[in-house]
């Protein structure tokens, strides 16, 4: 996906709305008829079906007909290809769309046709929009030449288009590079090869002076009525600090994949389950958690630090060059002499090995270790994984004689 930031006008803006709650409302009438199937009824309508009662809802229903055909024939398309996603297992069930949450619609052009977009001078283009008009955005790099593009609004009311097109991968240098990436929350990232000392990479979160202004709206926010536009205005307000806090995760983690996969022919990672680490500990009611507060710190500090968005854009960027190892015990062996101990990690950053007394910064320890590619079992014994996202072959860089 290749995104822009858009700049309707304010006209635009509120005409905008006017195609997302079409595309809200036949997704979810998609939804509706998918929870009401079972086997006495017979099976949920498929497109073509559903395609057939839009025309009849149109005709019945004016608002409706008023609308984009196009945005609204596409929006029971797209519940179809999540229907399969999920059916095949690789996504989530589709489920109800609400307003001001997720808001979008999706055009596609005719077979052929190329979408409509225009350069208008040096930094302004357009987008044309069916029933709103031509839209301009900021063509910050070349703009692709795909057939479908989707308009959607974050919860700050920023609008932005995004076009269909695969980016091309990156390229491996050729020097036959391998890095071990350990990811952590006081550090998101440790790199380390065989012959560097280890590089310490952060990701930018909150500023301190938007910790103080966030805590400030949120007393505001408890004391405005429900409903009220006052309160309106303060979600808002909290949105837009918290969507900078984001995109700069966001920016960190594109520029530090790009870096990676133009550096290094192999990257390495732990092989983490990140939503089952970011679980809720708060139990149920009859069996209540323990550290619910410290957990849900934990949780925030995993999330923030872009643990699995920097591997999703590993694997885009460098496919077939992504390796994950197993994370066990891999921050309690040391690099250099492969003993296995837990007294050896001393603190979160300082690593000192019981056995041979190697010391070192227990993330770079940790990333050496990965860089090795090795599974540590219990006993210390190791053993080279295979590839994760791609088939095992013969051509795999051996293990690091440390």
């Amino acid at each position: 996906m290749s995104r822009f930031r858009l700049y309707p006008t304010v006209v635009q803006a509120a005409l905008l709305e006017s195609p997302c709650g079409h595309a809200r409302y036949v997704w979810n009438l998609a939804v509706e008829q998918q929870s009401w199937w079972s086997p006495r009824r017979g099976p949920a309508p498929d497109y073509n079906e559903q395609a057939r009662q839009l025309a009849e809802d149109r005709k019945e229903n004016p608002w409706l007909a008023e609308g984009s055909q196009t945005v609204q024939r596409r929006a029971p398309r797209d519940f179809a290809i999540a229907m399969a996603g999920f059916l095949r297992g690789t996504h989530r069930k589709p489920g109800f769309r609400k307003r001001g949450k997720r808001e979008g619609f999706r055009i596609v052009g005719r077979r052929g046709h190329q979408w409509d977009a225009r350069q208008v001078g040096r930094r302004w283009a357009q987008v044309k929009v069916p029933n709103v008009g031509w839209v301009r955005f900021r063509p910050c790099r070349t703009v692709p030449n795909a057939r479908s593009y989707r308009m959607t609004r974050d919860r700050t009311g920023r609008w932005q288009v995004a076009f269909a097109v695969v980016p091309e991968p990156i390229g491996a240098p050729g020097a036959g590079g391998v890095v071990g990436v350990d990811r952590g929350v006081a550090l998101s990232a440790a790199l380390s090869t065989a012959l560097s000392t280890g590089e310490l990479l952060s990701c930018p979160g909150w500023r301190p002076g938007e910790r103080v202004r966030l805590r400030r709206l949120h007393r505001r926010l408890a004391k405005a009525r429900r409903g009220s536009k006052r309160r309106a205005r303060l979600r808002g307000r909290i949105a837009r600090v918290k969507a900078r806090e984001v995109d700069r995760r966001k920016d960190w983690v594109k520029k530090t994949s790009t870096d990676l996969a133009r550096r290094f022919d192999l990257i390495r990672v732990e092989d983490l389950r990140i939503r089952s680490m970011t679980r809720s500990a708060r139990g149920t009611v009859a069996e209540p958690g323990r550290g619910v507060r410290r957990k849900t710190g934990l949780n925030r500090g995993i999330l923030a630090a872009g643990w699995g968005l920097l591997v999703v854009r590993l694997e885009r960027k460098a496919p077939g060059r992504v390796e994950k190892v197993p994370a066990a015990y891999t921050s309690r062996r040391c690099s250099a002499c492969g003993n296995v101990a837990a007294q050896s990690r001393e603190s979160q950053a300082r690593f000192r090995c019981v056995a041979c007394g190697h010391t070192a910064n227990a993330d770079i320890n940790a990333a050496r270790n990965i860089a090795a590619g090795r599974a540590v079992t219990a006993r210390g014994g190791t053993g080279t994984p295979e590839p994760a996202n791609r088939e095992p072959h013969h051509s795999t860089p051996p293990p690091v004689d440390e």
